[in-house]
């Protein structure tokens, strides 16, 4: 008799193999941070974190960055949208509105950026505020 074991898969356990296609990264594990800066891209950045957490697949991390870029970008729509008709109907704030606009614009652009530089310095991609209530509502309804 042969006393050599066959090299066939039979000799790993099912669990592991099945643990091999449905693989979350482990929170210790360097995760890339392109897929985060993607996901912090003005406007753009908005369809792959939906994505994301549609299918809700990705490292915890990519999750919090994906809530967070999608809670930013509505309420910069929101606000956009709100500043916007607001300045159409008005007569007498229309320019006060749409300078505000401006600002909210600007604001929301300045604010990714600023994530996306946090987030290739390798430091936390948080916001007061933001990413609590991010984790709090999105979670609630598309995680």
């Amino acid at each position: 008799m042969n006393n050599n074991q066959p090299n066939d898969s039979s000799s790993v356990p099912l669990c592991q193999e099945k643990s091999a296609l449905f693989f979350i990264p482990n929170e210790d594990a360097n995760i890339s941070p392109l897929p985060l800066i993607l996901y912090l891209v003005p406007v753009i950045g908005f369809f792959p974190s939906l994505w994301t957490l549609y299918r809700r697949r990705g490292s915890r991390e990519q999750l919090n960055v994906s809530r967070l870029s999608i809670t930013v970008a509505l309420t910069w729509l929101l606000g956009y949208t709100l500043l916007g008709t607001g300045a159409a109907t008005g007569e007498f704030f229309s320019l006060r509105l749409l300078l505000l606009n401006s600002f909210l614009t600007s604001g929301y652009f300045l604010v990714s950026v600023w994530l996306i530089v946090r987030t290739v310095q390798g430091k936390s991609n948080r916001l007061a505020g933001f990413s609590s209530f991010a984790n709090r509502i999105i979670h609630k309804y598309l995680s």
